[in-house]
């Protein structure tokens, strides 16, 4: 029988702990989303909700579009995910491939940058974007986005892994840097591809502070702005709210337990290579 280390069981207590921290919110959010408002003011708090009506999720539903709402979601998160995707993809080939003078110091350069949170340039982004006349324009959820340095970082170090020797022998056949890219680095690169797809998607579905600043019109709203549609200034009913923000979430859970194998080892593979 195969000894248990006091070492493993305090990592395996660690992650159980951590665990159950990180899942109660959702687990909350769900059960109060079936919850009247009598049990979810309750003190001490009501953990289980007397019956699984879905009068908060009919509610919903009928107070804010959603279907415009989920629509205006998959145009930004599809957009976002393409056009990022290519430039990650430009950009990670230029870093690992082409040889131009200050390469390496303009990758750090970039790599510096991932230590200035959005909210620092959220401003900047502002101004450009009003300038452009794009204020309350599905556009303009877009454009700030079709970059990224962290997806760059990943794709180039799985670049890095691919033998040089294919390149050479690709460029002696008469094969272009651009064919040599779709034709050969893409198609081994797809697992790292697809993962920066999978986290690109995520961050775009529930992306917040960006269109709460640029949208103003309902038309406009993405499914986690149009939760605002709860906060009215007579107070907020929880249970309901709870009910619109299962709606939004389930979409990215059920995204996440699908690939979150395929996302870690991804990450795990762009990240060590190279």
């Amino acid at each position: 029988m195969k000894k248990i280390s006091i070492g493993n069981l305090i990592d395996n207590l660690i992650l159980i702990i951590g665990s159950i921290i990180m899942v109660f919110p959702f687990y909350w959010m769900f059960l109060s989303a079936f919850k009247t408002p009598a049990e979810v003011n309750t003190t001490p708090p009501t953990w289980l909700p007397s019956s699984f009506r879905l009068d908060n999720f009919i509610y919903a539903f009928q107070t804010a579009p959603f279907g415009r709402y989920f629509l205006n979601s998959v145009i930004v998160t599809a957009s976002v995910v393409a056009l990022t995707s290519f430039v990650t993809i430009l950009a990670a080939f230029a870093f690992s491939r082409l040889k131009f003078p200050g390469r390496d110091l303009l990758f750090s350069f970039c790599i510096a940058l991932m230590m200035i949170p959005f909210e620092m340039i959220v401003i900047t982004n502002y101004s450009t974007i009003a300038d452009w006349g794009l204020l309350d324009n599905i556009v303009a959820l877009i454009i700030p986005f079709t970059s990224s340095i962290f997806y760059t970082y990943i794709l180039r170090n799985f670049f890095f892994s691919i033998p040089d020797s294919l390149y050479y022998s690709a460029r002696v056949d008469g094969a272009s840097n651009w064919k040599y890219l779709w034709r050969i680095m893409v198609p081994i690169a797809r697992p790292a591809i697809v993962t920066i797809a999978l986290l690109n998607t995520i961050t775009s579905w529930n992306a917040f502070l960006w269109p709460l600043l640029v949208v103003n019109t309902s038309e406009n709203r993405t499914l986690p702005l149009g939760l605002y549609t709860f906060i009215t200034d007579g107070g907020v009913r929880y249970e309901r709210l709870m009910a619109a923000a299962t709606i939004v979430v389930v979409p990215v859970i059920l995204l996440f337990l699908f690939t979150r194998k395929h996302i870690v080892s991804g990450v795990a593979r762009g990240g060590l290579k190279g």
